[in-house]
C-alpha cells in the first residue's frame, strides 16, 4: 500500500521543464491569434478617422502597453491562485490535455471554419460592443483603461496558450524566475500589435489592408496555432 502511495505521489508531482522553445512557441500562438489583431484594428480605424497619424501611433502603442501590463498581471494573479489552492501538482497532465483540445479546435477552423457553430476567436456577438467601446476612445488614460477591459474580452480566445505556460510555471519555478519568463512571453505576444501600429503609422499599410490580410489568412493562422498547440500538448505527456 505504501509503495502504491509513493508511486501515485511521484506521478502527480512530476514536473515538466518549461524550455525556451516551449515558452516561445506558446507565445507565438498567442501573438498570431486573430482576436488581439482584430481589436487593435478596430481601435486604429477609429483613430484614423481623426486624421492624426502621430496620435494613431501614440494611442496604438499605449493600447498595446496596456494589454501587455494587464496580461502580465493576470498571469501573476492566476499563478498566485494556483499556488494558494495547491493545484500545481496535478496540473501538468491537465494543461497537456487542454493544449491538445485547443489545438484540435484551431485545426478544425482551418478545415471547416466555424464548424460546430463557433470559432476560436472573440464571439461575433461581442464585436459590435467592442466597436462602440473603442470608437469613443481618444485620450491616453481612456485607451490605457480600455486595454485592461479588452484583455478580459480577449481572454476566452487568447487564454489557452497562456494558461498552458502558467500551468508549466506553477510546477516548480520560483518567482524570481517566473517574472522574466512572463515578461518575455508577453513581449512576444504584443510584437505583432507593435509591428502593425508602426506599419500603419509609416504608411506601409492601412487598417483596411491589414484587416483584409487577416481575413484572407485567418484559416492559416488557426492551422499554425493548432499544430503548435497539439505539439506542445503531446510534449507535456512524453517529456
Amino acid at each position: 500500500m505504501n509503495n502504491f502511495v509513493c508511486k501515485l505521489d511521484s506521478m502527480t508531482s512530476k514536473t515538466v521543464e518549461p524550455t525556451f522553445w516551449v515558452i516561445a512557441g506558446a507565445a507565438l500562438v498567442d501573438s498570431i491569434n486573430p482576436c488581439a489583431i482584430a481589436v487593435l484594428l478596430i481601435l486604429l480605424t477609429a483613430l484614423l478617422a481623426q486624421n492624426d497619424k502621430r496620435k494613431v501611433m501614440k494611442l496604438g502603442l499605449v493600447f498595446t502597453l496596456s494589454i501587455f501590463i494587464a496580461y502580465f498581471l493576470l498571469g501573476v494573479g492566476l499563478l498566485g491562485v494556483v499556488n494558494l489552492t495547491g493545484l500545481a501538482g496535478p496540473l501538468h497532465k491537465i494543461i497537456g490535455f487542454l493544449a491538445i483540445i485547443i489545438g484540435l479546435l484551431n485545426i478544425k477552423d482551418y478545415f471547416r471554419y466555424g464548424a460546430g457553430g463557433f470559432v476560436m476567436e472573440i464571439p461575433r456577438s461581442w464585436r459590435p460592443r467592442l466597436k462602440v467601446l473603442l470608437n469613443g476612445v481618444t485620450s491616453v488614460p481612456a485607451v490605457f483603461a480600455i486595454g485592461f477591459v479588452v484583455t478580459l474580452f480577449e481572454l476566452p480566445c487568447t487564454g489557452g496558450p497562456y494558461l498552458f505556460v502558467l500551468g508549466l510555471l506553477s510546477q516548480h519555478i520560483d518567482w524570481y524566475q517566473i517574472v522574466p519568463i512572463l515578461l518575455f512571453y508577453n513581449l512576444v505576444f504584443i510584437l505583432p500589435l507593435v509591428i502593425i501600429t508602426f506599419l500603419i503609422y509609416l504608411g506601409y499599410s492601412t487598417t483596411e489592408k491589414a484587416d483584409k490580410w487577416k481575413d484572407k489568412n485567418i484559416r492559416y493562422l488557426h492551422l499554425i496555432a493548432g499544430v503548435i498547440m497539439v505539439a506542445l500538448g503531446v510534449w507535456v505527456f512524453i517529456a
